[in-house]
């Protein structure tokens, strides 16, 4: 399908000039595009690809100077980079899914799908299961007994919705996300190694032998509306409350949440996020890829860890951290750079103790 440039500046609301009548097929990058395609140069400096590629229209930003660039049309939002989301959510091919239930999936009579819920490829809805109006589930999914999925789910390849889980509207989740498993949690008849290191933080001097009993997982996983998953996201169920996700919140590829956990709204948790037991993580937090966050630990709204953090105590409200252990990001920066300094001072320190040195060695000299 192709739009005119004055149909993509109109469901962007943004402003549109020279040959708006110009059709535009699909996106691309300003070195690579065609006559037909919208170049995406939303910065001078991707601009000065543009004379590298076809492209005749381009979405710049809002006082660029298209005509000096060569186009015969443009597309300048007020802010390009958001624009970027209805523009790639107007051109999105989608996956090729076809619409209505396979004869290869496996519905049981008691699971409940709205009229227009589409269902893929050997995908199995297990009894008591609920998936709202205009969901679409992909091939080789598994929604669980008793889960509950809300309305325009779109769920990919491979995606497993465990027991009881209960899901929001406009959910999607990407290829090899599990939501619902057990939480990892045992125990010993006495006190484990791991309890008395907690307590002393020190050597033990002993390796006593013990076996690890399974707590079982009675609880499960409450998802709120408009929340994403990446691939290969797990969260556990909680152990006897739900492991809860808010409004809004996207889970980046790789993101593992364990048995408890409660995220708030508006989060964001990029790749390779590992959060353990019973943490409650705030509104608007964002952790960069592969921060780590320890157990029964706070962290408040507005939290910002750059990555690699490693948050192990609680983290106040506003808080911008970085590091290991993860403390307030400025600082870190500081002692980054004192690190840097240190083989310099070390010469110096040298330098100025031989002189030393041999200033008391003349000192000695002159006065025999």
């Amino acid at each position: 399908m192709t739009y005119t440039i004055q149909q993509i500046a109109d469901a962007l609301g943004a402003k549109a000039v020279g040959d708006t009548t110009l059709r535009i097929a699909k996106l691309a990058e300003p070195a690579t595009a065609h006559a037909d395609d919208l170049a995406l140069a939303m910065s001078p400096k991707y601009a000065q690809t543009l004379s590298d590629g076809a492209a005749l229209a381009a979405m710049l930003w809002p006082d660029a100077d298209w005509q000096g660039m060569g186009l015969k049309a443009a597309i300048l939002p007020d802010r390009p980079r958001f624009a970027m989301s209805g523009l790639t959510r107007m051109m999105d091919p989608g996956q090729g899914f076809e619409t209505g239930i396979h004869p290869s999936a496996i519905i049981d009579p008691v699971a409940q799908l709205a009229d227009d819920v589409t269902v893929g490829p050997l995908t199995i809805v297990a009894a008591g299961a609920q998936i709202g109006a205009g969901s679409i589930i992909g091939p080789q999914c598994y929604i669980g007994t008793g889960a509950s999925i809300g309305k325009n789910a779109y769920l990919r390849d491979h995606v497993s919705i465990g027991a009881r889980v209960s899901i929001g509207d406009n959910f999607i989740a990407q290829p090899g996300a599990r939501l619902g498993g057990d939480g990892f949690s045992f125990v010993t008849p006495e006190p484990s190694t791991v309890e008395e290191t907690r307590k002393t933080l020190g050597d033990r001097g002993d390796t006593k032998a013990q076996q690890w009993a399974r707590i079982h997982t009675l609880g499960s996983v409450t998802v709120g509306d408009d929340v994403e998953c990446g691939m290969n996201v797990t969260v556990d169920s909680g152990t006897i409350r739900d492991t809860m996700i808010g409004d809004g919140t996207k889970l980046d590829n790789l993101v593992h949440l364990g048995h408890n956990v409660v995220v708030g709204k508006n989060c964001l948790l990029c790749g390779q996020v590992g959060v353990a037991g019973s943490v409650t993580i705030g509104d608007n937090v964002v952790l960069g890829g592969q921060v780590g966050v320890s157990d029964n630990i706070f962290i408040g709204d507005g939290v910002i860890a750059g990555g690699g953090t490693k948050i192990m105590s609680n983290a106040p409200a506003g808080r911008s951290m970085l590091g290991y252990p993860g403390t307030e990001m400025s600082k870190q920066i500081e002692g980054y750079k004192a690190l840097r300094r240190l083989p310099r001072l070390i010469r110096d320190f040298a330098k100025l103790k031989a002189d030393l040195a041999q200033s008391d060695r003349s000192k000695a000299s002159d006065e025999s």
